[in-house]
């Protein structure tokens, strides 16, 4: 109880002391709570930062733990084909209870434009390749289960394609003409993706339902339609997994038949990809940090020389060093730490204004919260940069003799 008095006792004085001295303080706590809050947007940037390369290798790769699995002959080197592999991902899917699996293929497809009819490069998957890729449009919505029941198979288009089609309203549900098996399927077009911008306005592809696709394809491009199967399941037990579907998939198949399985998201190497990232952001958040600190033990020192009368008389009345010591520090940790909740505000301001989040709508699915680790971080650092620079003058408080203190 006493410590915890004595405590208090020494933050009420630091206090006290810091209001009393405050034109210095505040030339000192400027510097600080930029470095505060520079250190605090550069960690909660990084977050960020992260976010988006994570979500762009989850776009190519899916989420971890995306696994793929295929399956050849050998002898003949002919892959298996829809048909043989339907019953083996299925059962396979079901046994382990995942609930995300797609099949990945590329059809031969044409589509009937304005001016003309076009080849498009048709991506054939099933509605849970949105979520294990984290599929972003700029239009519309991913394939639903009431996409099930439409008359007209839906469609997802890149916005090159949708810009050919005059870029309508999705809300008056568009159509586009699908040229297969000499004939024409009128698909409702329900979403449109970014296409790249290296295309320059050539990239004419869509997303096509599997099951809308074998449904209007003519034998032929059924019966050489190849796909990549995909399975997201937890990452923890991957591996085990992953080595339990190849064989359960072999089996199904029976002999003659040669199964892979492997892990294709960014996380399969076991090395995160994001680390230089996060060590450069780390980098530059403790030499903002280091200019901070520098400046404050500058000030904080001649603050102390300008002090050394008013030290001498409390060891004149009986102040220990110990005291003196105690009191000169928590004059700097407390400032500090104010300063480094004014610093942590102004981040949170900068990071988390409209312009910003607008700004992140564009590049990020799920736009994270300001990072707590990223205030937290800042706190700790503003307290322990005022405790470190306030050590050197502590000392150097210390040192000082009463007589010479009072000739000052």
């Amino acid at each position: 109880m006493r410590l915890w008095t004595a405590l208090v006792g020494s933050v009420v004085e630091a206090w006290s002391e810091v209001k009393v001295h405050r034109t210095r303080v505040l030339l000192s706590l400027i510097g600080v709570g930029v470095a505060v809050a520079a250190l605090t947007t550069v960690v909660a940037g990084g977050a960020i930062a992260t976010q988006v390369q994570t979500e762009q290798s989850e776009r190519w790769g899916g989420r971890p733990a995306t696994v793929s699995v295929n399956a050849y002959n050998p002898v003949t080197g002919m892959q298996a084909t829809a048909e043989q592999m339907a019953p083996a991902i299925a059962g396979a899917a079901e046994r382990y209870g995942i609930g995300y699996t797609t099949r990945n293929g590329n059809g031969p497809l044409q589509a009937q434009l304005p001016d003309g009819v076009y080849g498009i490069n048709a991506q054939l998957v099933d509605r849970a390749y949105g979520v294990i890729h984290r599929t972003r449009l700029q239009e519309g919505e991913w394939f639903t289960e009431r996409d099930v029941d439409r008359l007209a198979p839906p469609i997802i288009i890149s916005s090159d394609l949708w810009a050919r089609l005059g870029s309508p309203d999705l809300r008056a549900n568009p159509t586009i003409g699908l040229v297969a098996a000499e004939r024409t399927i009128v698909s409702v077009v329900t979403g449109v993706f970014s296409s790249s911008p290296d295309a320059q306005g050539m990239d004419l592809s869509a997303y096509l339902l599997n099951d809308d696709y074998l449904e209007f394809a003519s034998a032929s491009d059924r019966a050489n339609l190849y796909y990549q199967y995909e399975f997201w399941i937890p990452p923890e037990v991957a591996t085990e997994l992953t080595e339990r579907l190849r064989l359960d998939v072999a089996g199904t198949l029976g002999e003659g038949w040669q199964v892979d399985a492997w892990r294709q998201d960014y996380l399969a190497q076991g090395e995160d990809p994001l680390l230089l990232l996060k060590l450069a952001v780390g980098g530059v958040a403790v030499l903002v940090l280091l200019l901070g600190a520098l400046s404050l033990v500058n000030i904080a020192l001649v603050t102390v020389r300008h002090r050394i009368r008013e030290i001498g008389i409390r060891r004149s009345f009986g102040a220990t060093a110990g005291r003196v010591f105690f009191s000169v520090m928590m004059e700097s940790v407390v400032a500090t730490a104010f300063a480094g909740v004014v610093g942590v505000l102004v981040a949170v301001l900068l990071v988390k204004n409209p312009w910003v989040t607008a700004w992140l709508d564009g590049y990020v699915q799920d736009v994270p919260a300001f990072p707590v680790e990223a205030a937290a971080i800042g706190l700790v650092a503003a307290t322990g940069v005022g405790a470190l620079a306030g050590l050197l003058p502590a000392l150097v408080a210390v040192r000082v003799k009463v007589i010479d203190a009072i000739r000052y």
